[in-house]
C-alpha cells in the first residue's frame, strides 16, 4: 500500500502545475490584462505625484534655507568676506548635523535661489534642484528665465540644459528678434508657430567633436550628424521627427538624394535640410525649391502644411542668394552652421546693443 500511495502522491505532484494553469484560465476572465494595465497606470501616476510632491517640498525647503541665510546676512550687514566665511561654516555644521547635501556650493545655491526668486510660487516644480543649480549660475534674469521656460516646454534633462546654455541658445535666438521679441522670448520661451521659428543663426554643431584643423566633406558632417542624432535633434529644437538620410526621390527619369529629411509634428510639414561645406549659392536655392515643390505635390498629406527647406552652409552672406530667394513662394531658409561654440563675449555685446537701441 505504501508503494501505491507514494506513486499516487508522486504523480499528483507532477500534474499540480497543469491543474493550476487550467484553473487560472478558468477563473480569470479575458479582460485580466486590462485590469493589470489599469493598476500599473495607477501606480505610475501615484509614484509620479509622490515624486512631484517630494521635489516641490525640497525646492521650497531650500528656498526657505536661502531666505534665512539672506535675512541673517542683511540683519548683520555682513560684508562679502564675512558672507563667504558664513557659508563655509554653515556647510560644515549642517553636514555634521544633517548629513550630505550641504556642500558650500550647494548652500550658496540655496541662498541664490531666494535672491533670484523672491516669491516662492515662481519656482517651477517641473524642474529639479540640479536644474536650478545650473540656472543660478546665470546672472542675467532674461537669459535665466528663458532657459527655465524651455526646460518646462521641452522637458530638458540637466545635461541638455547645460549644453544649450553652453551653446548660447538664448543669444542666438534673441539676435534674430527686435527688442520686444527678446523680452517675449524671455517671458514665454521659444514658441514654434511659424517656419521662421525653426531658424537659428548659427546652428551650433560642437557636439560632433570634429578637430578644427581638418577640412571636411559634406558627407563627413552628415555621417556625424546621424551618429549624434539625439544631440542634433536637441539643437534643431522641439517637434522634429527624423525620417531619413540620403532620402531618394525620382523626378522624371532622374533620382535625387536629399541630405536629411524630417517631419515637424507641430507645424505639420516636411522639413528638407541640405548641407553645404562652404558658401551656399543660387543653384542650391533652385534645387531646394524643386525639392519642396516635389514634396508639396507628391508626398505631403492633404492636411499637411507646405514643406520647409533649410540650407545649412558655413556662410550665408551672398547677394546672389538674396536675389534667388526673391519672389519665391516656397519656404526656403539659408542659414549658417558652425562646428565650435560661439563667443559669449561677442554675442552678449550684440544683444546689449540690441536691447539698448
Amino acid at each position: 500500500m505504501a508503494c501505491n500511495v507514494d506513486c499516487i502522491t508522486f504523480e499528483f505532484h507532477l500534474i499540480l502545475p497543469l491543474i493550476a494553469s487550467f484553473m487560472s484560465k478558468e477563473i480569470l476572465p479575458e479582460p485580466y490584462d486590462g485590469l493589470l494595465a489599469r493598476i500599473g497606470d495607477l501606480l505610475t501616476t501615484q509614484r509620479r505625484q509622490v515624486y512631484q510632491i517630494v521635489n516641490s517640498t525640497l525646492l521650497k525647503t531650500y528656498w526657505e534655507i536661502g531666505r534665512h541665510i539672506v535675512e541673517f546676512e542683511q540683519g548683520g550687514n555682513l560684508k562679502a568676506t564675512f558672507g563667504t566665511a558664513l557659508l563655509a561654516r554653515l556647510s560644515k555644521d549642517l553636514t555634521q548635523l544633517h548629513g550630505k547635501g550641504f556642500s558650500r556650493s550647494n548652500v550658496n545655491y540655496m541662498r541664490l535661489l531666494f535672491k533670484r526668486y523672491e516669491v516662492v510660487q515662481t519656482l517651477s516644480v517641473q524642474l529639479h534642484w540640479a536644474h536650478y543649480c545650473e540656472l543660478l549660475k546665470l546672472d542675467d534674469d532674461l537669459e535665466r528665465n528663458f532657459y527655465l521656460k524651455q526646460c518646462e516646454h521641452e522637458g530638458w534633462t540637466v545635461r541638455e540644459l547645460r549644453r544649450q546654455m553652453d551653446s548660447l541658445l538664448f543669444h542666438r535666438l534673441a539676435l534674430s528678434k527686435d527688442k520686444d521679441g527678446v523680452l517675449a522670448l524671455a517671458q514665454t520661451g521659444q514658441q514654434v508657430q511659424n517656419p521662421e521659428d525653426l531658424i537659428r543663426d548659427p546652428f551650433v554643431l560642437e557636439f560632433l567633436k570634429l578637430p578644427a584643423q581638418k577640412r571636411y566633406k559634406e558627407k563627413d558632417i552628415e555621417e556625424r550628424l546621424i551618429s549624434f542624432l539625439q544631440d542634433f535633434l536637441l539643437e534643431l529644437g522641439k517637434g522634429f521627427a527624423f525620417i531619413g538620410r540620403q532620402y531618394s526621390i525620382q523626378i522624371d527619369s532622374k533620382f535625387y538624394r536629399i541630405d536629411l529629411l524630417f517631419y515637424h509634428r507641430i507645424l505639420k510639414c516636411f522639413v528638407v535640410i541640405d548641407l553645404k561645406r562652404g558658401i551656399a549659392d543660387h543653384g542650391d536655392v533652385g534645387q531646394m525649391n524643386m525639392y519642396l515643390n516635389y514634396f508639396k505635390n507628391e508626398e505631403s498629406a492633404p492636411d499637411d502644411n507646405e514643406p520647409i527647406g533649410i540650407i545649412l552652409a558655413t556662410n550665408n552672406s551672398n547677394l546672389a542668394i538674396e536675389y534667388a530667394l526673391g519672389g519665391l513662394s516656397t519656404q526656403i531658409f539659408v542659414t549658417r552652421y558652425q562646428l565650435y561654440l560661439p563667443s559669449r563675449t561677442l554675442l552678449e555685446e550684440k544683444l546689449r546693443l540690441l536691447l539698448e537701441a
